[in-house]
Protein backbone atom coordinates (compact mmCIF):
# COMPACT_ATOMS: atom_id res chain seq x y z
CA UNK A 1 0.00 0.00 0.00
CA UNK A 2 2.78 2.43 0.92
CA UNK A 3 4.62 1.69 -2.32
CA UNK A 4 1.45 2.41 -4.34
CA UNK A 5 0.90 5.77 -2.68
CA UNK A 6 4.57 6.68 -3.08
CA UNK A 7 4.56 5.66 -6.74
CA UNK A 8 1.39 7.65 -7.42
CA UNK A 9 2.91 10.68 -5.72
CA UNK A 10 6.17 10.33 -7.64
CA UNK A 11 4.43 9.89 -10.98
CA UNK A 12 2.08 12.78 -10.20
CA UNK A 13 5.05 15.06 -9.51
CA UNK A 14 6.65 13.89 -12.76
CA UNK A 15 3.53 14.63 -14.78
CA UNK A 16 3.20 18.03 -13.09
CA UNK A 17 6.80 18.91 -13.96
CA UNK A 18 6.33 17.79 -17.56
CA UNK A 19 3.14 19.82 -17.80
CA UNK A 20 4.77 22.95 -16.34
CA UNK A 21 7.79 22.71 -18.66
CA UNK A 22 5.59 22.36 -21.72
CA UNK A 23 6.39 18.75 -22.57
CA UNK A 24 3.00 17.50 -21.41
CA UNK A 25 -0.35 19.01 -22.20
CA UNK A 26 -3.62 18.44 -20.35
CA UNK A 27 -5.40 16.41 -23.10
CA UNK A 28 -2.50 13.99 -23.48
CA UNK A 29 -2.23 13.78 -19.69
CA UNK A 30 -5.87 12.76 -19.51
CA UNK A 31 -5.25 10.07 -22.11
CA UNK A 32 -2.27 8.76 -20.12
CA UNK A 33 -4.34 8.66 -16.91
CA UNK A 34 -7.21 6.85 -18.62
CA UNK A 35 -4.73 4.36 -20.11
CA UNK A 36 -3.39 3.69 -16.61
CA UNK A 37 -6.86 3.13 -15.18
CA UNK A 38 -7.83 0.77 -17.98
CA UNK A 39 -4.49 -1.06 -17.76
CA UNK A 40 -5.00 -1.55 -14.02
CA UNK A 41 -8.21 -3.45 -14.69
CA UNK A 42 -6.63 -5.93 -17.13
CA UNK A 43 -5.04 -9.27 -16.41
CA UNK A 44 -1.53 -7.87 -16.79
CA UNK A 45 -1.90 -5.58 -13.75
CA UNK A 46 -0.56 -8.18 -11.24
CA UNK A 47 2.52 -8.77 -13.40
CA UNK A 48 3.19 -5.02 -13.60
CA UNK A 49 2.71 -4.68 -9.84
CA UNK A 50 5.10 -7.59 -9.20
CA UNK A 51 7.70 -6.12 -11.57
CA UNK A 52 7.53 -2.74 -9.85
CA UNK A 53 7.83 -4.38 -6.43
CA UNK A 54 10.80 -6.40 -7.66
CA UNK A 55 12.59 -3.31 -8.98
CA UNK A 56 11.81 -1.40 -5.78
CA UNK A 57 13.20 -4.28 -3.71
CA UNK A 58 16.31 -4.42 -5.87
CA UNK A 59 16.88 -0.67 -5.52
CA UNK A 60 16.38 -0.81 -1.75
CA UNK A 61 18.90 -3.65 -1.45
CA UNK A 62 21.64 -1.51 -2.98
CA UNK A 63 23.70 -0.06 -0.17
CA UNK A 64 25.86 2.96 -0.83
Amino acid sequence: MVLSISMVLLLGIGVFILWRTGYQRIPSGIVVCLFGFFLASTGIAPAIRDAIASVAGWISSISL
